[in-house]
């Protein structure tokens, strides 16, 4: 396992991965989640999937959409792999709610309904922010909820995107 960072205009990214791709991308400060451990047994390197991820991160932070993916490695349950990769179809400056994932994993799955708190719960578990772009999801009736990096980084990485946040409580 690999590390490495960057520096965004929102604090300092830490980046994990391997050859396989990207594994985890957190902020290093504010977030719910921290990784010292990981961070402690991890061999700082760079590499393609590194500098793939910060050309990615460049290109998002100067206000454009990227237009690809950095190689990604996600590990997860396969529900939650699944609610992932809804996110990433998610379109640059749009969002969505929890409710509508969970109307889209029921529509594919041919089933009534799907638990928005269970989608809640694995967008909550996406490893690698921003770029699997949990922040643009919200909750019913237009609450800016939950973002491991907090609300205000939400809030800014919507704004960025060209979202105006003031029709959100």
């Amino acid at each position: 396992m690999y590390i490495n960072d960057y520096e965004s205009p929102l604090g300092r990214l830490v980046m994990t991965g391997g050859e396989e791709g990207l594994t985890g991308l957190w902020f290093e400060t504010g977030s719910r989640f921290t990784f010292p451990d990981l961070q402690k047994d991890a061999v700082r390197r760079e590499t393609d999937c590194f500098d793939q991820t910060k050309h990615w991160l460049d290109l998002y932070f100067s206000g454009r959409d990227p237009g690809f993916f950095p190689k990604l490695n996600l590990s997860g349950s396969s529900f939650q792999t699944h609610v992932w990769d809804i996110l990433c179809e998610i379109p640059f400056g749009r969002t969505v709610t929890y409710g509508w994932i969970a109307e889209q994993i029921a529509k594919m799955h041919g089933i009534e309904r799907m638990s928005a708190q269970a989608v809640g719960g694995a967008v909550g578990r996406n490893p690698v922010c921003i770029i699997v772009p949990c922040h643009r999801v919200v909750g019913a009736g237009r609450k800016l909820t939950g973002y491991g990096g907090g609300l205000p980084r939400k809030k800014a990485l919507l704004a960025l995107e060209g979202i105006d946040i003031s029709r959100f409580q």
